[in-house]
């Protein structure tokens, strides 16, 4: 069938007004976060956790993070390129300060060792616990064999509420929701109950969405229609026992050269709302002191 010029006019309003409509709700988030400040006065910035289990796309949500501000691809939290390798590339405890252009954000997220089934490999269970409740210090090397001790170093013993996370950000795989080993699991539910007796917020972002669905794969617009992905949150949501409201599907910057609009936007939408989790609760402390 001959198409009309008027109707190939139409197609391409269409399209003009749904690359529009993505610029400017980007332009929103990102301005945003950008005028974002703690609520709390003894806090300059917000320090979100981000951990999860080896290959899931830990380091990379947070390279994603700060490529989003700066306008290009960001490597700067080392990421494992090899297929297969079932070793976290991630040794010590880091602090990343997202900056866009010249202007120092007022949040930092903490990358650490990802996380195994067995009980004495990745991360430490206490020693996750710990840095969200601030009492270890940036550069500690984990240690597989035994947590961080009140007698090392990298301990501190009496934090500041500024050295305290205020938000644990899980990250896992969309593919592999169901195949998560119930040990690695059990290690969540262990975390999550004793950080959510502070009132610690808990969030999930989920990772490589575009793999796992064929149809975001072609149009990642697609993400919030597709029964797949809905299914997944459910699931994961059914597995870790964090609400489908605190769940934040993404698709993380991997192998391209070039930024996106439709990924920075679900980046960015994630980043809000983990950002305004923990200003809600340093919101509740403020009220309680």
């Amino acid at each position: 069938m001959r198409l009309h010029a008027s109707h190939h006019v139409s197609i391409g309003l269409r399209q003009c007004h749904t690359q529009y409509c993505q610029i400017g709700k980007k332009k929103d988030l990102k301005e945003k976060l950008e005028n974002f400040s703690p609520s709390h006065p003894d806090v300059k910035d917000i320090k979100i956790l981000v951990a999860g289990q080896i290959g899931a796309g830990k380091s990379s949500f947070i390279n994603s993070v700060d490529s989003v501000f700066q306008g290009r691809i960001s490597s700067r939290a080392i990421v494992n390129s090899a297929a297969g390798f079932d070793h976290s590339f991630t040794q010590d405890l880091k602090g990343f300060t997202v900056r866009s252009g010249k202007k120092k954000l007022p949040f930092i997220l903490k990358d650490i060792m990802g996380l195994e089934a067995e009980v004495l490999k990745g991360s430490q269970v206490e020693d996750i616990i710990s840095i969200v409740f601030g009492h270890v210090k940036d550069g500690y090397k984990f240690n597989k064999d035994q947590p961080l001790t009140r007698e090392d170093q990298h301990y501190i013993s009496d934090p500041s509420l500024s050295e305290q996370s205020f938000c644990l950000v899980y990250v896992i795989d969309a593919n592999t929701v169901q195949f998560t080993d119930d040990k690695l699991i059990d290690k969540l539910k262990i975390i999550r109950r004793r950080i959510s007796d502070e009132g610690i917020p808990q969030v999930v972002v989920m990772t490589k969405v575009d793999e796992a669905c064929p149809l975001i794969q072609e149009n990642l617009k697609k993400l919030y229609s597709s029964k797949k992905i809905k299914e997944q949150m459910e699931l994961c949501s059914a597995k870790v026992g964090v609400p489908l409201t605190n769940i934040f599907p993404v698709k993380n910057y991997h192998n391209e050269i070039d930024t996106n609009d439709d990924v920075d936007v679900l980046i960015l939408k994630a980043l809000e709302q983990i950002v305004q989790l923990a200003d809600d609760r340093l919101e509740d402390i403020d009220s309680e002191t």
